[in-house]
């Protein structure tokens, strides 16, 4: 069971949201934090609270500059890393045609490539000190994928896949993997922080009645940001943290209905799925 006091934590995107109720919730419980965004002003309130506890460091996941840059001074001011919060990312929303390439590609940047990334940075100085915990903020959208939202899931898919690799691979080294589903809660993910694709196809109207549906409920949502960072700093104290963790009644809801489903689907076309084999 790993302490809270005086662990060393390097999170992405700690400006608002999940990054900074996580920073929050670690530096209440006496963790050592380096505090990062694109903007590190946006984070000099954190620091001023603790400022003996705390680095504020320029971080975009896509620059490699950066991240390197990051890893070197979190280990030159703490001396270890013992948990890395992979939470930077945003929402990218539309019907799959409408999809714009250059801002797809933008979103898997942020999304799945930046995190793979800063996990590769980190891997090593965990692999040297034989313990770690990498704790990713995904989404009820990476294992449940709806119309209007489906590159933001293909993103998170893509990020649940790999991340449970990562967790089989490690787990021997005495290193962690977790990965945190969030449903709705009240960020700025669909309101500020939501792009929406300047395409339109009347057709996908439905489409749009969803994501309009989305856009209003902002500020709204049932999920609390404070108590999910407290969870988020729980997942380390713990022997055996789960490898995944819904957050959230709605998406505990729906994800059970989902899995019902998936079981019914198996049992269904089960003897087409056998037709494929050799006959024993």
């Amino acid at each position: 069971m790993a302490t809270l006091k005086n662990s060393v934590w390097l999170i992405s995107g700690c400006s608002s949201g999940f990054g900074r109720e996580i920073a929050l919730a670690a530096l209440e419980g006496g963790a050592l934090v380096a505090v990062t965004a694109r903007k590190p002003e946006t984070v000099a309130d954190i620091c001023a609270r603790y400022p003996e506890q705390t680095i504020a460091l320029q971080l975009d996941v896509c620059s490699s500059e950066d991240i390197a840059a990051c890893v070197a001074a979190t280990l030159d001011r703490f001396g270890r890393i013992d948990a890395l919060v992979n939470n930077a990312g945003y929402g990218y929303v539309a019907a799959i045609e409408e999809g714009e390439e250059d801002a797809v590609r933008a979103l898997f940047e942020v999304n799945f490539f930046g995190a793979l990334a800063l996990t590769r940075a980190v891997l090593p100085v965990m692999r040297k000190q034989g313990s770690g915990h990498i704790i990713n903020n995904s989404s009820q959208a990476g294992i449940m994928a709806n119309p209007g939202t489906g590159y933001y899931s293909a993103s998170k898919y893509a990020l649940e896949g790999l991340m449970q690799a990562l967790q089989k691979e490690v787990a021997p080294l005495g290193i962690h993997v977790s990965s945190v589903q969030p449903g709705a809660f009240r960020t700025d993910w669909s309101g500020r922080s939501m792009q929406r694709s300047g395409a339109v196809i009347d057709d996908y109207r439905h489409v749009h009645e969803r994501l309009d549906m989305i856009a209003a409920i902002d500020g709204k949502q049932p999920g609390d940001p404070v108590r999910a960072g407290r969870i988020f700093v729980e997942l380390f104290t713990m022997a055996e943290p789960p490898a995944q963790l819904l957050l959230g009644a709605g998406v505990l809801a729906t994800y059970r209905e989902k899995l019902a489903a998936e079981n019914a689907n198996l049992d269904r076309w089960e003897s087409l799925t056998r037709a494929a084999d050799f006959p024993q």
